[in-house]
């Protein structure tokens, strides 16, 4: 059996490639993008088998079947949760969680060689599985804060909120009126706590928020700076990695 792994994490594909190893799979090589991906397999012959991360460093892995007709049976590894993973029950693809379990893993293995032998087909339906990964039902997302400020409880709505901004290893909201408050959760924890199609991670220090937007302009070394309604921090710049994903989130 012939794997390949399309990781865009260099250590996370290596780690894995050591697992398989493990179980007697033969990795024939690593690919970390969807470009990379779709050149590799354009030119040679399909593995048995892949394993695919969902989100690589150029975009998602989906955009290869849309560029060419993949001809592998495909364990996805993901670090979604798990509301967004009833797209692969519904669809009957097996999928990984990441950081991999060796148990986990040697059972997915398992299940991949006994549909091989018993000649099951694994049919799924790839526009379907990105509706429901980019679209969740069961996802509830922040509605308000709740900001302590002397001995009182001040509700924040998130209608209120330009922006979230971290400095001097703390986070703070920067309001429509013009407020700063400061907030004891990490970027990192808002990511998940916001409505995506509402805030953007444009850099390590700023989360911002779309309708707060009042002009983009574009800036050295191709990135772009933003300009708030209201807030008068110092300049916001989307980092240059971030700008491809922030023009689409635009969108």
């Amino acid at each position: 059996m012939e794997v390949i792994i399309i990781e865009d994490e260099k250590p996370a594909a290596r780690r894995l490639q050591r697992m398989l190893g493990k179980l007697g799979v033969e990795v024939k090589t690593l690919l970390h993008s969807v470009q990379e991906a779709v050149g590799w397999l354009s030119q040679n012959k399909h593995p048995d088998l892949m394993m695919l991360d969902i989100q690589l460093s150029d975009g998602i892995s989906f955009e290869i079947f849309e560029a060419i007709e993949v001809k592998s049976a495909i364990i996805f590894t993901t670090a979604y949760d798990e509301y967004a993973l009833r797209a692969f029950k519904l669809n009957s693809i097996d999928y990984l969680l990441k950081p991999i379990d060796e148990v986990e893993l040697q059972q997915a293995i398992s299940k991949y060689q006994q549909n091989t032998q018993q000649n099951t087909a694994i049919h799924f339906n790839v526009n379907q599985i990105k509706e429901l990964l980019q679209n969740p039902l069961d996802k509830n997302y922040k509605k308000r804060f709740t900001i302590k400020i002397g001995q009182h409880l001040k509700m924040i709505s998130i209608n209120e909120i330009e922006c979230f901004y971290s400095e001097n290893k703390a986070t703070y909201i920067a309001s429509s009126n013009g407020r700063i408050y400061l907030l004891d959760q990490s970027l990192e924890v808002l990511e998940d706590q916001l409505d995506p199609t509402q805030f953007f991670r444009v850099s390590r220090k700023y989360l911002v928020q779309i309708n707060a937007i009042k002009d983009i302009i574009t800036y050295t070394n191709s990135r772009l700076q933003l300009k708030l309604h209201h807030f008068k921090g110092e300049e916001i710049i989307v980092s240059r990695e971030k700008v491809k994903d922030f023009k689409n989130w635009l969108e």
